[in-house]
């Protein structure tokens, strides 16, 4: 079963269309990447599904129905605009909201131990709210996500304000969590992000479905007839490459439609070269995004 099924949802506002016509899925132990520009309509799509708003049509099931109280218990939800008590402590915080979602106080306090150590933030817990930097915060309103055990997680740019060590930390938890089977919709404008986490990825493009599927298919289909190849040595002409194209860490080379990657892997081999790295040019999200929306977009 799906745990989250989403079937021709539209949302307008005024005379903006925000959601056209989206449909996707979710699967127990999958981590999807909804990717867009900002306002493209991935935050309208998160509130409908968590119930925030009603969708003017279209349909929504979660864990298998409707959005109830006893379901929302089941669902973490890392917002993009953050709020947090600023006078409670860490750990009085994360412990107070741990028993709005159903924990008792002492399996709370344990788990928030637990989650306080794995994340680095354990000198801080008796520090107060309003003390904390942003990347502490962020990290501390991710273990509020996490505590209860959701076995759906919605998490919306949740690296933003995190130094690369804290990103790297909290990547680890959500790849472990998938792992362990939770059901993760991580949204973003930042689309390298997907790239390293993500089972499949939705993005959509001024509220309209424009890519959906597994990541490596996705990127397949838009693989350019290219190789990219890093030596310390002189090339010279190669029979079969249109053209050269030198870049800081390799230099692509475009080949013509008759001849294959492995015919001018061959020719390097015959001329002894030393050969770093040869592999077939795949081209990032960003770059698709631009191929299927337009340059002028992010």
């Amino acid at each position: 079963m799906a745990v989250a099924e989403i079937h021709n949802l539209c949302k307008s506002y005024g005379t903006k269309r925000a959601v056209s016509d989206l449909t996707f899925s979710l699967e127990e132990g999958e981590l999807l990447g909804l990717i867009g520009p900002n306002g493209a309509g991935k935050s309208s799509t998160i509130k409908m599904m968590l119930d925030f708003m009603k969708p003017d049509s279209g349909d929504i099931s979660i864990f298998g129905g409707p959005m109830t109280e006893n379901t929302k218990n089941s669902i973490g939800y890392l917002p993009e605009e953050r709020g947090l008590y600023k006078k409670l402590s860490v750990n009085e915080l994360i412990i107070y909201l741990a028993t709005l979602k159903g924990m008792d106080k002492s399996g709370a306090k344990a788990k928030a131990e637990k989650l306080l150590r794995r994340t680095g933030m354990i000198d801080s817990k008796g520090s107060k709210i309003r003390e904390l930097s942003k990347g502490m915060s962020q990290m501390i309103q991710f273990i509020i996500t996490i505590i209860h055990d959701p076995k759906l997680l919605i998490l919306d740019e949740p690296f933003s304000g995190l130094d690369p060590v804290n990103t790297e930390i909290m990547k680890a938890i959500i790849a472990d969590l998938r792992d362990e089977g939770k059901a993760i919709i991580f949204s973003t404008h930042q689309m390298n992000q997907v790239e390293e986490i993500c089972d499949r990825v939705l993005m959509i493009h001024q509220g309209s479905k424009v890519l959906y599927g597994d990541l490596k298919e996705v990127k397949g289909k838009f693989r350019t007839h290219s190789v990219l190849l890093n030596t310390d040595e002189e090339i010279g002409d190669l029979p079969g490459v249109l053209e050269m194209k030198p870049g800081k860490e390799f230099i692509e080379l475009v080949l013509t439609p008759d001849v294959s990657p492995r015919d001018i892997l061959d020719q390097l081999r015959e001329r002894n070269l030393t050969i770093n790295r040869f592999e077939l040019k795949t081209p990032s999200l960003h770059e698709i995004f631009l191929t299927i929306a337009g340059v002028n977009h992010e």
